[in-house]
């Protein structure tokens, strides 16, 4: 496997934890409700590695990328970790 494969499965399989945290931190910047003192880095930084966490369980729990079960996952915690982030 060359690196550009390598690099492409990596990018592949993280696109779904940063597609959704991006998507998150546009709605919580939309409806200016938030935590103080958390900045822009901070906040993505948070749904981006609460996702890639829920990925990589998903990979050694099920054997495998893709499941649905981990996409469900991903939603909830990320979207647990935005609800946090708007101050509830």
């Amino acid at each position: 496997m060359t690196l550009v494969s390598v690099l492409s499965h990596l990018a592949g399989f993280l696109a779904p934890a940063l597609g959704v945290g991006a998507l998150l931190w546009a709605a919580l910047r939309l409806r200016r409700k938030q935590r103080p003192g958390y900045g822009t880095a901070l906040q993505l930084s948070m749904l981006w590695i609460a996702g890639i966490v829920v990925l990589l369980v998903g990979l050694v729990y099920f054997g495998r990328d893709g499941k649905i079960a981990t996409y469900g996952a991903l939603v909830l915690a990320q979207g647990t970790v935005a609800w946090w982030l708007r101050g509830r």
